[in-house]
């Protein structure tokens, strides 16, 4: 029988609230204010201010086609000089861009505060460069996702240089983590051994040609990029977990990914992913097209599917509203939370046939995940948990420490390619009604395990 059929709510609920209260323990005292971690003024200023915020994500954005600590000044003030009233902090840093030296000072702290932010989210400009960083997480009970950072690519070039880091990621990684400790949590789950390298490809980056008018001709294309890193993959033992990323080119995609991995020479391999974005509206009918063909598929490795939340909401909501679209995503926050909780039931409750990794830094939604996998009668080893690296640091640390299989999301690659993503971190970071942010404004435990 299903579990769904046989799992109360309030039986859910009662271990909802006893796995958020023991996480809440584990959490030092210190990061409970988790904007005054990121030791960043500004980022606690961006919170309250939508037009301050802006006007710093511009600058951000920015920063790597700057070429002079007095460009980077310049820019600066520039789009602070938009903001109809700035706080006192900020008023006083424009007010010594009015001399050669006072731009020189303020462009060097600017250039300071980026790369500052920039190294908490991305953990070194190669995956060679990274080893050390994924080595310790290892060290301490965290696995982790390896992220080569770069957006959609315009030219073929460009799309077969970022199918080589590709695989040069799964040639770095996979000897290198041979040689890491023994971690059983990591290593394996009812359904198996799990790969110690894990490395994330993005569809748009591997093409060109992808386009929601023409689908068939972008699949083609990135097919031919996407099957020789599957067999890379496949001999080096690796994971290779296929990113899903805006809503235009989302069915391409996922219609490309499972086809790809139903062709008979990937029925015994290798270890791979996909995944789901919570904030769709029509992500439910997306879970249940997913799990229909997890069901069916000869494959014996298990479909990973990740369950996030999404990235792309302001992306969506602006496109949709320029074009007079529906709004494709949840535009309340609670509905968008309801869904991820139902969304996780009905992933968990369609193992064996997939592998379930819940992504979310939100208390309320890990806590969910445990105590449904456990009152179903799963074990803590057949769930994963996923938090993105600069954001969800103490999260890990205390899911590692209750013996929780967690692990890291961390972008590798160099400012440039990085500032798309560092700028939707940013968003995220610092929206009014996240979950960081109503932490750092001292929301209680009840609150935040509060249903949505």
């Amino acid at each position: 029988m299903s579990p769904v059929a046989v799992v109360s709510d309030q039986a859910v609920e009662q271990e909802l609230q006893r796995v958020g209260h023991e996480l809440w323990q584990a959490f030092p005292s210190h990061s409970r204010h988790p904007l005054k971690a990121l030791d960043a003024r500004a980022m606690e200023l961006a919170s309250s201010d939508r037009e301050l915020r802006a006007a710093l994500f511009r600058f951000v954005d920015v920063v790597p086609a700057c070429r002079s600590l007095d460009d980077l000044a310049r820019h600066l003030t520039g789009f602070l000089e938009e903001v109809p009233e700035t706080p006192p902090p900020i008023s006083a840093a424009m007010r010594i861009s009015n001399t050669r030296a006072g731009r020189a000072a303020l462009g060097a702290a600017a250039a300071g505060g980026v790369r500052h932010l920039a190294h908490r989210f991305i953990v070194g400009e190669s995956p060679q460069a990274a080893l050390g960083t994924l080595r310790s997480l290892w060290e301490h009970g965290v696995a982790s996702s390896v992220d080569l950072l770069g957006e959609a690519t315009v030219t073929a070039p460009e799309a077969e240089r970022y199918q080589e880091r590709c695989g040069e990621a799964v040639d770095v990684l996979a000897p290198a983590t041979r040689g890491w400790p023994p971690r059983e949590i990591l290593e394996a789950d009812g359904a198996g051994p799990l790969p110690r390298a894990n490395v994330c490809v993005k569809v748009s980056a591997l093409t060109p040609l992808l386009r929601p008018d023409a689908p068939a001709l972008g699949q083609h294309d990135a097919a031919e990029r996407l099957r020789p890193l599957l067999r890379a993959a496949q001999r080096a033992g690796a994971h290779l977990h296929i990113d899903m990323e805006s809503l235009d080119s989302r069915e391409a995609v996922l219609e490309l990914v499972l086809e790809l991995l139903d062709e008979e020479e990937f029925t015994d391999g290798p270890s791979a992913g996909l995944v789901l974005q919570a904030y769709l509206r029509d992500s439910p009918e997306q879970a249940a097209h997913v799990v229909d063909w997890a069901s069916r598929t000869r494959r014996r490795p298990p479909l990973t599917v990740r369950l996030v939340k999404g990235a792309y909401w302001d992306h969506e909501l602006v496109q949709a509203r320029q074009h007079g679209w529906p709004v494709p995503v949840f535009e309340d926050k609670h509905e968008c939370d309801r869904n991820f909780e139902a969304l996780t039931r009905a992933l968990l409750s369609a193992r064996p046939s997939l592998r379930v990794a819940v992504a979310s830094h939100n208390l309320r939604s890990v806590s969910h995940a445990i105590a449904f996998n456990r009152v179903s009668g799963g074990s803590d080893s057949d769930l994963e948990l996923q938090v993105l690296r600069g954001l969800g640091d103490e999260l890990q640390h205390a899911l590692a420490a209750r013996g929780f299989r967690v692990r890291t999301y961390c972008p590798v690659g160099d400012l440039v390619a990085g500032m798309a993503y560092l700028v939707r971190r940013l968003l995220e970071n610092t929206s009014n009604d996240s979950f960081l942010s109503m932490l750092a404004g001292g929301e209680s435990i009840e609150s935040l395990l509060a249903p949505p």
